[in-house]
């Protein structure tokens, strides 16, 4: 913990913020927006996302070997843009997420598996505009576990709504990223005292493989 934050995080608590959620019986992971046009560090959108990727698949293999929920999360337009609103005003690069292009297909180094789904959002939150609340309700998850990039953006705002639907957030340190340090640091920082809770890798599969078995 850097200086700052130690400060901050001090004021914080004082004035009540910053309390934990914990986790619930049955977790989801929401894997947010790591597909190709993201983890490829040439692309405008992408960055080098090697490690949390690699945190991801270990999380996955956890998720699987305990039959947990999983959904994969891609952004992805018509080639006209015209399900793209503003967004696609405010940010040029999102123009190379064009729906049946590689670039919206998911990394292949966490390549979902037949029965879990691959979802496609607009904008930055997985719930906004999908199914996905009504789908983790419906596999009774009651703490959803968020991983993927960016996590200034579609990350944070996944999170945000995650918390408004009801459930139990979960952050994975080690397995979201951005294009940029500060933003990233800062959101992870603000998302453990309003919203979720900030874990490490470790803590997580700790937590997931003393589970039982579904």
């Amino acid at each position: 913990m850097n200086e700052w934050e130690d400060a901050t995080r001090g004021q914080y608590t004082k004035k009540g913020l910053g309390g934990r959620v914990g986790w619930g019986n049955r977790p989801g992971l929401i894997v947010v927006d790591l597909s190709r046009a993201f983890t490829d560090p040439s692309t405008g959108l992408g960055g080098n996302l090697d490690s949390e990727v690699e945190a991801t698949r270990v999380l996955l293999e956890t998720f699987r070997a305990k039959g947990l929920p999983i959904i994969f999360m891609t952004v992805a337009y018509k080639s006209d843009y015209s399900d793209a609103a503003t967004f696609i005003d405010k940010v040029p690069a999102l123009s190379i997420l064009v729906e049946g292009t590689d670039m919206v297909e998911i990394d292949d180094r966490i390549k979902p598996l037949g029965d879990e789904p691959v979802i496609t959002k607009k904008f930055a939150s997985a719930f906004f505009g999908t199914d996905v609340a009504q789908r983790l309700r419906d596999a009774n998850v009651d703490t959803a576990v968020v991983t993927g990039c960016s996590t200034s953006g579609c990350v944070r705002a996944t999170v945000i709504d995650s918390m408004q639907y009801g459930f139990r957030t979960i952050v994975v340190k080690e397995a979201v990223g951005d294009r940029a340090e500060g933003p990233h640091h800062a959101n992870l920082f603000d998302m453990d005292t309003k919203y979720g809770d900030v874990v490490s890798l470790d803590e997580a599969i700790a937590t997931i493989e003393n589970l039982p078995k579904d």
